[in-house]
């Protein structure tokens, strides 16, 4: 099976992220000579890809492995190649096997990809090795009208979300365009049908098919697409929407084009409605997503994904009736890409103060603004559908996620934003020729990711927009400054199974820092009070034993020409332990150092300390986690699994790492041994403090069977034990031995030659041995080598000579391939042409007329030495028919001609028969038919 289009995520050096990322900040801080100056994606594979050497020992190494590379994008921080499966298992050590999946056959890699060590430096993993899909993040509604809300058109959001102004200001998205990503193909006059239907004026949207044509598929993604590029183009109408679309190979189609619109730089503004969670993405994925929106960001593309549609369960489907775990949306998590959530209207209890009974221009009914709570239509029996949000498991806090109300987690929290959602008041969209409606996050983020192009088209390129609207919520709810959020104070995103976060003053983790006033927004978006700082512990946890400490560091980033000191203090303190600062006063220059002591009768266990830093007027937080922990040692294998051959050895190396005070020595033993093999240290135990390795060899006996264990190596010092597992393998060494034809011809006096092919396997290595029997007198055979030499994988050219005294004949031979301790064989027909002659008539066929003659010539050739005379004669001679040869014989050496006539009397009876003409000597006889017709 062939696996196309996989992506290998490459690794910059330490220097390059740290450059890159001061970049990033210098592009959105006002005072920087990099303000607002973006790069071209040739621009940065320039500066912050993979060197030009270290992508060629990568490429090198692939089509090692048989890949065929499609491509190197412009950012030099990925390469898309593909290959077979054969080639994936081999190049990764891992295996492809097929899955039954909630009913669905997927494909997927059973074990974590492995890489050679020497690329690790380079190489940060695979996107994916498997067919699981990003989901897209809409929930469908056949009627709105089941629902009991109002269907929702372009101008009823441009009401309720104060759009209306910027028209009258002349701003509609003219010279912007939109990026929205899909993997499947749309239905153009689905798009004509719906702006038409809302009012609004034709303006196709751009097609952009990233290699072949994904087609149709089954089954949603066309809805997505359809709702995506219909409502990226409804706010921003005049906006250009260019939708890039690639058919999924073993990447996802998704990544495939998100990969496509940032390496092309294809719209300032991005659009992206489809989610999986981090835990399913890997490290390798969200590599991936993270690099990618790391780079749009600096090519000032401002990136807007849907948070998810099933809550605070977010590794789980929006239709399951109960969720597993929480979790959030890996596409939208990253800090360079703004998380959009959902949000439901608040219309039940007075719908007639927010909607007209009858449409007005475009079908649209809203009156205003309508009061907002959080997005959550779950229910035992009606699935998980609800915003998402929560704490990233992957990325820290980045310095501008600071707001009131965002938690002191040390965590990067989604989503930043939100928007209407719900079923309940669908959005309208076109497809398939019918109109039809959706609600979730997949709608929210086109649509803010077209009023956002309208924020590109007044006041240029923007980036990574999350600075901006966190500084906006800070001077609106801190300083009394525009009411740019409509913050959204009820409502959570719990969902069956999983409990979730409630809406409250201020940001919360179900609606981010809530929906916003359009106009309000646009107005204000260049005159944010930026001044601000955030304080960034060096780690998120400190972990030390009883009577012991332990150093950390705390620096302050200022934003937004910050430069005040600021005064630390830490709470949430356990007893028995201090934390001490080198100074209380901390300034951007001078980093300050926490001491962490544990004294020694301190209990263990874990808790969070909280730093809070005070100055400039602001206050701000973070938190470390601190640990006691009692001494103990950890242990480690140098390979997870190993092979071992029969009668053969191989070595581990065990490395045993004291921590929190531990000092004693440490044991070593191996249990689960298989039958046959054998196990010893050198040394057998790790001194005292428990630092050192110690080579574990593993011995097989040279009748151990083939197999699979599991051989767990146990260590145990200071009362403390601990076990490593270790997939040992036991082969047998097997060989194979093949010939090039399995028959072989020689003449008298001549040779032919048949190739012999050897393969040792499974750890075989010895000298191969070869012989052969069966050979009939006259016939001798030689091998060229006359033995194939270790480890036994070879070929050698048999040679058959047959001398001219050899008798003709079929002769069956056999050959032996034989060493360490195996033989295996192979049989062979030889054929031997010995001294011989050939009989030809000079027709095949005659006509006699009764009473007449006719003479038919008769020639003998001798072949392969034959030197006899040759007699000639005729069998099956019709009755009244006579022959005569003239002369009767051929003289030695057997070559020449006869002239055989042959009589009918004239009573003879008429008919065709056949004759048969004969050449006999030396041994040999030889006989050809003749046709033979009387008239």
């Amino acid at each position: 099976m062939r696996m196309e289009r996989m992506v290998l995520v490459l690794r910059a050096d330490p220097e390059q992220d740290a450059a890159l990322q001061a970049l990033l900040r210098a592009q959105q801080d006002p005072e920087s000579p990099s303000y607002h100056h973006w790069l071209t994606p040739a621009e940065f594979g320039q500066r912050f890809g993979v060197s030009a050497l270290d992508l060629m020992r990568v490429a090198k190494w692939l089509v090692k492995h048989g890949m065929a590379i499609d491509e190197v994008p412009a950012s030099r921080r990925a390469i898309v190649f593909s290959g077979n499966v054969a080639r994936v298992e081999e190049a990764f050590a891992t295996q492809i096997h097929r899955y039954s999946v909630n009913g669905e056959m997927h494909y997927a890699n059973g074990n974590d990809p492995e890489i050679p060590r020497a690329l690790a430096p380079v190489v940060r993993g695979v996107m994916a090795l498997h067919d699981f899909r990003s989901v897209a993040q809409y929930v469908a509604r056949p009627a709105y009208t089941l629902y009991g809300g109002h269907f929702l058109e372009p101008q009823d959001w441009a009401t309720i979300y104060d759009v209306l102004p910027l028209y009258r200001q002349g701003m509609d998205g003219t010279g912007t365009s939109i990026a929205v990503l899909g993997r499947v193909d749309i239905a153009l006059i689905d798009i004509r049908t719906f702006r038409n239907n809302a009012g609004l004026a034709a303006n196709d949207p751009q097609i952009i098919t990233n290699g072949a044509d994904p087609g149709f598929p089954c089954c949603g993604d066309e809805l997505e697409s359809a709702m995506d590029v219909e409502w990226a183009g409804a706010i921003a109408k005049n906006a250009t929407v260019k939708f890039v679309t690639t058919a999924s190979g073993t990447s996802d189609g998704i990544a495939l084009s998100a990969q496509y619109a940032v390496n092309h730089n294809v719209a300032p503004v991005v659009s992206l409605s489809y989610g999986l969670c981090e835990a399913a993405l890997g490290s390798g994925g969200n590599a991936f997503w993270n690099n990618l929106w790391m780079q749009a960001a600096a090519q000032g593309q401002s990136v807007f994904v849907s948070s998810g549609d099933s809550g605070a369960a977010g590794c789980d489907s929006g239709g399951a009736s109960k969720g597993s775990q929480q979790g959030v949306n890996g596409l939208c998590s990253s800090p360079y890409s703004t998380c959009v959530g959902g949000t439901q209207f608040k219309d039940t209890s007075s719908p007639s103060q927010y909607w007209s009974p009858t449409n007005g221009a475009g079908r649209s009914s809203a009156l205003s603004y309508i009061p907002e709570s959080a997005w959550n239509e779950s229910g035992p029996s009606s699935g998980l559908w609800a915003g998402g949000g929560g704490e990233s498991s992957v990325y820290g806090k980045p310095s501008w996620q600071v707001a009131p109300g965002v938690p002191p987690d040390g965590k990067r929290d989604v989503p930043d934003v939100a928007l209407h959602a719900s079923g309940a008041d669908a959005y309208v969209v076109q497809i398939q020729g019918s109109t039809t409606f959706a609600g979730g996050t997949s709608a929210s983020a086109p649509s803010l990711a077209s009023l956002m192009a309208m924020v590109v088209e007044n006041s240029g390129a923007q980036g990574n927009v999350n600075n901006n609207f966190y500084a906006l919520a800070n001077q609106q709810w801190s300083a009394g400054g525009p009411a740019v959020f409509h913050d959204v104070t009820s409502g959570n995103n719990t969902v069956p199974g999983v409990t979730g976060f409630s809406a409250g003053t201020g940001y919360d983790q179900s609606t981010g820092l809530g929906s916003v006033d359009a106009n309000i927004l646009l107005n204000n978006w260049s005159n944010p009070s930026s001044m601000d700082f955030a304080i960034s512990p060096s780690v998120s946890r400190v972990t030390l034993a009883p009577g012991s400490s332990a150093t950390a560091t705390v620096a302050l980033t200022g934003q937004g020409g910050f430069n005040s000191a600021v005064t630390l203090s830490a709470s949430g303190v356990p007893s028995n332990v201090t934390v001490k600062f080198s100074s209380t006063s901390l300034t951007q220059s001078a980093a300050v150092t926490v001491t962490v002591s544990a004294a020694a009768n301190a209990t263990v266990g874990s808790n969070t300390i909280t730093l809070t830093a005070t100055g400039g007027g602001l206050t701000r937080t973070a938190s470390f986690a601190i640990t006691v922990a009692a001494p103990s040692f950890s242990l480690a294998s140098s390979v997870a699994t190993a092979s071992l051959a029969a009668g053969g050895s191989t070595t581990l190396t065990i490395t045993t790492t004291p921590a929190n005070g531990f000092k004693s020595a440490i044991t070593l033993s191996a249990i689960g041994l298989p039958s046959g093999v054998s196990a010893s240290f050198s040394p057998t135990s790790i001194a005292s403090p428990g630092s050192g390795t110690s080579t574990l060899t593993l011995k097989a006996a040279s009748n151990v069977p083939s197999g699979t264990a599991s051989l767990v190596v146990k260590a145990t010092g200071g009362g403390i034990t601990q076990t490593q597992a270790v997939r040992l393998t036991t082969t047998v060494p097997a060989l194979a031995l093949g010939t090039s034809s399995a028959n072989v011809t020689v003449n008298d006096g001549n040779s032919s030659t048949v190739t012999l092919n050897t393969t040792g396997s499974s750890g075989f290595s010895s000298a191969v041995g070869l012989t052969v029997g069966g050979l009939p007198s006259g016939v001798t055979a030689s091998f060229s080598p006359a033995s194939i030499a270790l480890p036994g994988t070879g070929s050698s050219t048999l040679t058959v000579s047959a001398t001219a005294r050899a008798i003709g004949g079929v002769y069956p031979l056999t050959v032996t391939a034989f060493g360490g301790g195996i033989s295996k064989t192979q049989a062979i027909s030889l054929t031997v042409v010995g001294p011989t002659i050939t009989l030809s008539l000079a027709g095949t066929s005659t006509i006699l007329n009764r009473g007449g003659s006719i003479p038919i010539v008769a020639t003998t050739a001798a072949v392969n030495g034959f030197n006899s005379s040759v007699a000639v004669g005729v069998t099956n001679l019709p009755k009244g028919v006579t022959a005569t040869f003239s002369p009767a014989s051929i003289g030695a050496p057997g070559s020449g001609t006869s002239t055989m006539t042959l009589k009918a009397a004239s009573g003879t009876s008429t008919g065709t028969s056949t004759v048969t003409i004969t050449a006999t000597g030396g041994g040999a006889t030889v006989t050809r038919p003749l046709s033979l017709t009387v008239k």
